[in-house]
């Protein structure tokens, strides 16, 4: 791979012992302003290459302007050198405690213009982990609450996976019987970071501005995690991947 894109890989022991403690930790400025540019700029060609114009992302009118995910990136991208970094890898396996594998990049945006709020849920309610699993949630732009930044809920990855519970709005996406009252706002500027585990509840609020809220994840299990999707056992997740994470030639609606 090319050139590092991250400005530091090495974590210490409070870090990640706050890490284990409250379920997330803020990692400001783990990418450049440049970088985050860039990301920001290739999320909107990945939308494009979709069918999801620029224009369109400046207004909400679906329930899938929730969060627009697209998995695909290109060969050569920006996106690559992040998604394969050995440094971001390192940071997961340092968190989940032993050697890791990415699981899913995705990109994370979010319409302006009223794009909807985003229940409170965890990852693992969807393919369910036996073991440790992370998002690295990245903001390429400044993140407030006016735009819908991420919200979590501290040390609730203590409390193990909360039956889901489809959401009211009946898009598919789930959420749990009850939200939590006590949750922090993560505001961020672009390139910094925020590392959480797959327990931790995280949600995100209406983005009433006029710009598209661009995010990208980045997801890792450790090496020994086995998964269960609607009961049905996957096995070990190294050996039985979920995903097709490689870069793609071209962008296209059809592989999403």
């Amino acid at each position: 791979m090319n050139q590092e894109i991250l400005r530091y890989r090495q974590l210490s022991a409070n870090e990640v012992n706050f890490y284990h403690t409250f379920g997330y930790l803020m990692l400001p400025g783990l990418i450049s302003r440049d970088a985050a540019d860039c990301l920001a700029e290739e999320v909107l060609q990945v939308m494009a290459g979709i069918g999801v114009s620029r224009e369109s992302l400046t207004r909400a009118s679906t329930s899938k302007d929730k969060l627009r995910q697209s998995s695909q990136y290109l060969a050569g991208s920006a996106m690559e050198r992040l998604i394969h970094s050995e440094g971001l890898l390192g940071i997961a396996a340092r968190l989940m405690g032993g050697s890791s594998t990415l699981y899913l990049p995705f990109t994370a945006v979010k319409s302006g213009g009223g794009g909807g709020r985003f229940h409170f849920h965890q990852d693992n309610q969807y393919t369910r982990f036996d073991g440790p699993g992370i998002n690295i949630w990245f903001a390429l732009g400044e993140m407030k609450p006016e735009n819908g930044c991420l919200q979590v809920a501290p040390a609730s990855h203590l409390q193990g996976t909360f039956d889901p519970v489809e959401s009211e709005d009946r898009d598919g996406h789930r959420t749990v019987a009850v939200e939590p009252e006590d949750f922090l706002p993560i505001r961020t500027m672009p390139g910094d970071a925020i590392a959480f585990t797959r327990l931790t509840l995280h949600g995100s609020g209406a983005n009433s501005t006029a710009q598209p809220r661009l995010g990208y994840a980045v997801q890792f299990h450790r090496d020994d995690v086995r998964a269960t999707r609607d009961g049905e056992d996957i096995g070990l997740l190294k050996e039985n991947p979920r995903f097709n994470i490689q870069p793609v030639d071209r962008i296209s609606p059809s592989n999403e």
